[in-house]
């Protein structure tokens, strides 16, 4: 796994761990992640993580729009 270190203004008031789960969050909400791979990242696991990503206003429903409109023409 590969490691990165980040350097944040002293503004902003997020711990370590509510950066990872914002990370976490965006690479599964944009694909970059499948669900169990952000849990992992984070250190929690799959239904925990589910949890979170209300809290971060991310769908555990990780499914396009655009595939639901067309899955309901095909319908």
């Amino acid at each position: 796994m590969r490691k990165i270190t980040l350097e944040l203004p002293d503004s902003v008031e997020l711990n370590d761990q509510e950066v990872a789960l914002l990370v976490a969050a965006s690479f599964y909400e944009h694909g970059k992640l499948s669900l169990g791979q952000a849990a992992e990242l984070v250190g929690l696991s799959k239904r925990a993580f589910m949890e979170v990503l209300g809290k971060y206003g991310v769908s555990i429903f990780n499914y396009p729009a655009s595939d639901l409109s067309r899955d309901v023409k095909n319908a």
